[in-house]
């Protein structure tokens, strides 16, 4: 069994910060636990994927955007997404997501959450929130098999560039 979370970039707003700046070359990197740990599955369909570098190339330069699309690409578990589904939302139903990583405030409200759980058993978080409270240790135990064994990516080489 593997733990999945849909990364989703809905509005304005990447999922988050981009690493680089205008005119540099990508640089993989990664602070989410998602990327150190090879049983954590990023599923994400292709309209998902190309919201994403959208926001990544508008907001830092289209050369990271494709880097990260690269990357990216080899390492998220790729859904199917019907024609008007949100990218996030259909991302984490299609793939069985227990997250969804969005800034979009609205995926984010109560009564969003209230709607979500009735369909799906996903929950709504910010990138920041994700990553102070996801205990992978905590997480290993109802999907692993033994005693956690810590990250096990290089987080230097293996990892997507941070949006």
């Amino acid at each position: 069994m593997r733990a999945r979370a849909a990364t989703a970039t809905t509005g304005a707003r990447a999922s988050s910060t981009p690493t680089g700046s205008p005119g540099s070359s990508p640089t993989p990197t990664c602070s989410s636990p998602t990327c150190w740990h090879s049983w954590i599955e990023l599923v994400a369909s292709d309209p998902l994927l190309d919201d994403a570098e959208a926001v990544i190339a508008a907001l830092a330069d289209p050369e990271l955007a494709e880097g990260w699309r690269a990357r990216i690409e080899e390492l998220r578990a790729p859904v199917d997404q019907p024609a008007g589904d949100h990218p996030a939302l259909a991302s984490a139903y299609r793939g069985d997501a227990a997250h969804v990583l969005s800034f979009d405030e609205r995926l984010g409200s109560a009564k969003a959450g209230a709607t979500l759980r009735e369909r799906a058993e996903t929950s709504v978080k910010s990138p920041d929130a994700f990553v102070r409270l996801f205990d992978p240790a905590d997480a290993y135990e109802l999907v692993g098999d033994g005693q956690y064994p810590g990250p096990d990516r290089d987080r230097d080489r293996e990892q997507p560039d941070e949006v």
